[in-house]
């Protein structure tokens, strides 16, 4: 794209239409996960951990996109809920280990209606459900891609 004063539009930035959509997209999820006694980042750690139990703290930030000291108060506020607990790893003592309570496993289960729940928010919307499972895969690559580009620094 050539430099003008067109390229300062906000309707011509990429980061615009992603930044409002999260924004949005946490809202919307905002009321499921309050049932669950959640905010949107413990639920991201949640997903994690259901995915596979026992996982370092920097194989969580990591799989999340953030830092460790993003996440370690994450962790903290979780186990108070006793939905994990933190061990130090039997293979590295520098190392902790997050682990699911019993509490933890057993939310899961309220947790496996929230997807639906979003998929079903659309409805009425314009966009099909096929559309959104298209864009997904779309950010998917298009986060591989950031990613990719952000570790040259």
């Amino acid at each position: 794209m050539k430099a003008s004063k067109e390229a300062l539009l906000l309707q011509n930035q990429l980061c615009f239409p992603l930044y409002a959509s999260s924004r949005l997209t946490t809202k919307l999820y905002a009321p499921y996960l309050e049932e669950l006694g959640l905010t949107y980042p413990q639920y991201l750690v949640m997903l994690v951990l259901w995915e596979a139990d026992g996982q370092r703290v920097n194989d969580i930030a990591r799989r999340l996109h953030l830092e460790t000291n993003t996440v370690t108060p994450l962790l903290k506020r979780l186990e108070q809920k006793a939905l994990l607990q933190r061990r130090p790893s039997k293979t590295d003592e520098r190392s902790v280990e997050i682990h699911l309570s019993e509490s933890g496993r057993k939310l899961q289960f309220q947790a496996m209606e929230v997807p639906a729940k979003i998929v079903k928010a659309f409805e009425g919307s314009g966009l099909k459900q096929e559309e959104v499972l298209q864009l997904q895969e779309s950010l998917f690559k298009i986060l591989a891609a950031l990613n990719k580009h952000s570790n040259k620094f």
